[in-house]
């Protein structure tokens, strides 16, 4: 269940993110809203995910979705740049993902 929390608060940290860039510096209120709400969600779950998890696996692992969600996002729905260079790095930031996942089972 820790798992299920910890991957819910990475997403949550996609859309906090992503929300960001739509708050105009927090000068709009229903973006920010939702983006203050989806921050307070994702650290919540973070916190209640390290009750169990090893603090630097969870910690990592949150990053990593929130780094890899809201890059992925830009691309495809923001217009950012799609280049082989980046695609590689991200998998290799979800090759780190997967790797302290398996690690922390054992």
């Amino acid at each position: 269940m820790n798992w299920i929390a910890l991957f819910v608060a990475g997403l949550l940290e996609v859309v906090w993110a992503i929300g960001l860039k739509y708050t105009a510096g927090f000068t709009r209120l229903w973006p920010s809203v939702g983006t203050a709400l989806a921050f307070l969600s994702s650290i919540g779950l973070l916190g209640w995910a390290m009750r169990d998890l090893p603090v630097g696996t969870a910690y990592a692992v949150w990053v990593g979705i929130g780094a890899v969600g809201t890059a992925v996002v830009g691309m495809a729905l923001l217009g950012e740049p799609v280049s082989l260079p980046r695609v590689i790095s991200l998998g290799l930031v979800i090759a780190g993902i997967i790797g302290l996942k398996m690690s922390s089972l054992a």
